[in-house]
């Protein structure tokens, strides 16, 4: 059964520090919802309150039509998958994922049938007499889903839970959580600091700061239209150029100065009513004149990041520095003297005081 989960003006306080503001969010059901932050920003602290593992100080929590805030975590059928595993280690694989049915008392031949059909879902049909210490850790991780979904919850809630594993293993996960997901249509809460995770996995992503809520959206959405400064500079890889420039209008042209770089913007650019902001662009949307065309702001190369496919360039200008994102380029070098400019339409500007982006 699927399920919505409502978060109404729900806050956490440690005395006198605020975990979380007073935050409002509705996971749809069936949705893949990532809260996305850096370390202290509420995500986990949210997620621990939906799981009935943190007091909550003040607001609602739904699960459903159900009002759980003050109901035992081990009352309000979600299941939560850690970043540790947390598999006991005197059981074996059959028996961790049993554990929670047999607290039921779920007849033996339920278990048996429930058991054997998560395991083949998720491989590990061939693990089930095995002790978590002679498991990987991608096993061990296949193990804790498994024990999560045997128990059928209405809500999914995932902490962190591909932390632990290597580079190549946490992107094959990552596929098959996606993957389970849309199995399942199942309602999903995943929470982790890494932004491939939240690009790559989320239905939406809900980007958190402070215990506060910056922005909710589709990674896309949240990519091309981060609403303030913080969310720009947070998603994105490389993270997105952010810079004070000096406006000058002449006639319809607006023109910023940064340093040596003088961008010229369309005349309707929210831009125009402001003496001075802070502007972003994305290192895809600036391009690299080796030939040094008029017009073009000089820059020195400081460093060269080849990646294969794309070559990320570290810029000094006189002024801001800049990071560029370009196909694949074997002749630069660094100390190389280069032209830079930037697509005009594709700069975004925020206000100074409110970090807030302005927008026509």
């Amino acid at each position: 059964m699927m399920v919505q989960v409502h978060l109404e003006d729900l806050a956490k306080h440690f005395g006198d520090t605020v975990a979380v503001d007073s935050i409002n969010l509705t996971i749809q059901s069936g949705e893949l919802v990532v809260l996305l932050g850096p370390s202290g920003c509420g995500k986990t602290t949210t997620l621990r309150m939906i799981a009935g593992l943190e007091d909550v100080t003040s607001g609602r929590i739904l699960i459903g039509d159900r009002e759980v805030e003050h109901v035992p975590g081990r009352d309000r059928n979600v299941a939560m998958v850690f970043q540790s595993y947390a598999l006991y280690p005197h059981m074996n694989v059959k028996e961790n994922m049993s554990f929670a049915l047999r607290l039921r008392k779920t007849p033996p031949d339920s278990i048996e049938r429930q058991v054997r059909e998560v395991a083949a879902i998720l491989g590990i049909e061939d693990l089930l007499s095995r002790q978590p210490k002679n498991l990987s850790g991608g096993q061990q991780q296949r193990v804790a889903l498994g024990r999560a979904m045997v128990r059928n919850p209405d809500v999914f809630l995932f902490d962190e839970p591909l932390s632990n594993l290597d580079a190549k293993l946490r992107a094959t996960m990552r596929t098959e959580i996606v993957k389970l997901h849309q199995r399942l249509d199942a309602t999903m809460i995943y929470v982790t600091h890494d932004q491939t995770e939240a690009m790559t996995m989320a239905d939406r992503i809900v980007v958190m700061n402070f215990g506060r809520i910056q922005q909710v959206g589709t990674p896309l959405h949240i990519y091309d239209n981060p609403e303030n400064v913080f969310v720009a500079g947070f998603i994105g890889s490389p993270p997105m150029n952010i810079f004070r420039g000096a406006i000058e209008l002449d006639g319809e042209d607006i023109r910023v100065r940064a340093g040596e770089l003088t961008l010229t913007l369309p005349a309707t650019h929210p831009a125009r009513s402001l003496a001075t902001a802070e502007f972003g662009i994305r290192p895809e949307f600036l391009k690299v004149d080796t030939h040094k065309t008029a017009g073009c702001a000089s820059a020195q190369i400081s460093t060269i990041e080849h990646l294969g496919s794309e070559t990320i360039l570290r810029l000094k200008t006189g002024g801001p520095e800049f990071t560029v994102k370009t196909k694949r380029n074997d002749t630069l070098r660094n100390g190389d003297i280069v032209g830079i400019q930037a697509e005009p339409d594709k700069v975004l500007v925020f206000d100074t005081e409110t970090g807030l982006r302005q927008s026509t």
